[in-house]
C-alpha cells in the first residue's frame, strides 16, 4: 500500500480521502503494532501544529461549555485539537496566557474574553496570529466576531413584558466594559422607549460581574428603589439567578409579585421554580463558526475579516406573567 494513503488514513484532516474500509483496515494495522502519529514530526514538516488555543472568561459559567463544544466539534472535524485556558477573575492575566499559547506554537486563537477596549486586540495584530472572537467583541471591531444581536434580545424581552401589561420595568446590565453588557443595555433602552415606555419607569442597576451573587445584590438595589419594576429583565441567566434569590430575601413570588427575563437561555433554567423565560441564543452553533472563520483565516490569511450577527429568540416559560393589580 503507499505510504500516501497510510499517511492520509492516519489524519482527521486527510482520512475522508481514503475509502472508510481502507482507512478502517489501516488504523486496525497501526493500533495493533502500536503506531502513533508523530505530531511534532508532522508540524515540522507541514508549518503548522494542529493546536488551536481557547480563552474562557470563567469556566465554571454554564453558558460557557455549549459555545466550547460547538468549536470543538468543528476543530476536531478538521483535525485540530483544542487547548483551553480559564482565565478566571483575573483579566490582567489575559495577554499573558495569550503570549503562552503562542509559545506552545498554536495555529490560531479563539477569544471569549476580550473587553471593549482590551489591549489584548492590539497585541494579537501585531504577532500577526489567526484569531476569532466569540459571543463578545472589541469596540473597534478590529477583529473577526462571531456574536448574537445583543439588541435584537433585549428588544425581544421588553415586547413581550409590554404584551403582558407590564409597564414598569428594570434592567439587571452586565459589566460595562464587555460588549454584552453595554449592547443589552443600549438594548433594553432603546426598546422600552420604542414600546412608549416613560424613562421615568424604567429602572437599570449594572451588575459588577455576570454572576449570580453580583444579580443578587444588583437585584436588592432595583427593588429598594422608588416605584419598584414590576417586571426584571438581566442581561444574562446567572444574573436572574440572583434576581430569584434576591425576591425570596424579599418575600415576593416570581411571576406573581415581579416577571423575570434572562438571556442566553444556559443548560437546566428550565427546571428552576419557576422555569426561566429567557432570550436564547445559538451557543453551540456560535462556537461552530467561530471555530470555522479561524480555520478559513488560517488557510487565507489575507481574506476579509468577517463578523458573523446570530439571531436571537425568546423561550417563554413560566417566570413571566401579567402585573398583580
Amino acid at each position: 500500500m503507499h505510504p500516501s494513503t497510510v499517511s492520509r488514513a492516519l489524519s482527521p484532516a486527510m482520512s475522508h480521502l481514503v475509502a472508510p474500509e481502507v482507512a478502517k483496515r489501516i488504523r486496525a494495522a497501526a493500533a495493533a503494532l502500536g503506531y502513533q502519529v508523530n505530531v511534532t514530526a508532522a508540524g515540522l514538516r507541514t508549518g503548522r501544529s494542529g493546536l488551536i488555543g481557547v480563552l474562557a472568561p470563567d469556566i465554571a459559567d454554564p453558558g460557557f461549555p455549549p459555545i466550547l463544544s460547538g468549536v470543538t466539534e468543528a476543530l476536531n472535524a478538521a483535525g485540530y485539537a483544542a487547548i483551553v485556558v480559564d482565565v478566571g477573575t483575573d483579566p490582567s492575566r489575559e495577554q499573558e496566557l495569550v503570549d503562552r499559547l503562542i509559545a506552545r506554537g498554536v495555529d490560531g486563537l479563539v477569544l471569549a474574553t476580550v473587553v471593549l477596549n482590551d489591549p489584548v486586540v492590539g497585541h494579537c495584530l501585531a504577532a500577526s496570529i489567526p484569531v476569532v472572537l466569540v459571543n463578545r467583541s472589541d469596540s473597534g471591531r478590529k477583529l473577526p466576531a462571531v456574536v448574537t444581536d445583543d439588541e435584537a434580545g433585549m428588544r425581544l424581552a421588553v415586547d413581550h413584558l409590554v404584551s403582558l401589561s407590564h409597564r414598569r420595568l428594570g434592567h439587571i446590565a452586565g459589566p460595562q466594559d464587555v460588549s454584552t453588557g453595554a449592547l443589552r443595555r443600549a438594548g433594553f433602552k432603546a426598546a422600552a422607549a420604542r414600546a412608549g415606555l416613560s424613562p421615568q419607569t424604567i429602572l437599570i442597576e449594572a451588575a459588577r460581574a455576570y454572576t449570580r451573587e453580583d444579580g443578587r445584590l444588583a437585584a436588592l438595589r432595583l427593588l429598594d428603589r422608588k416605584n419598584a419594576p414590576t417586571a426584571i429583565v438581566a442581561a444574562n441567566d446567572l444574573l436572574a439567578l440572583g434576581i430569584y434569590d434576591a425576591l425570596g430575601e424579599r418575600g415576593l413570588k416570581c411571576p406573581a409579585d415581579i416577571s423575570v427575563v434572562g438571556h442566553n437561555d444556559m443548560p437546566y433554567v428550565d427546571m428552576l421554580a419557576p422555569p426561566l423565560t429567557t432570550v436564547r441564543i445559538a451557543q453551540r452553533e456560535m462556537g461552530n463558526q467561530a471555530a470555522r472563520l479561524l480555520l478559513d483565516a488560517i488557510a487565507a490569511p489575507s481574506a476579509r475579516r468577517e463578523r458573523v450577527v446570530l439571531e436571537p429568540t425568546l423561550i417563554v416559560r413560566g417566570s413571566t406573567g401579567k402585573p398583580s393589580a
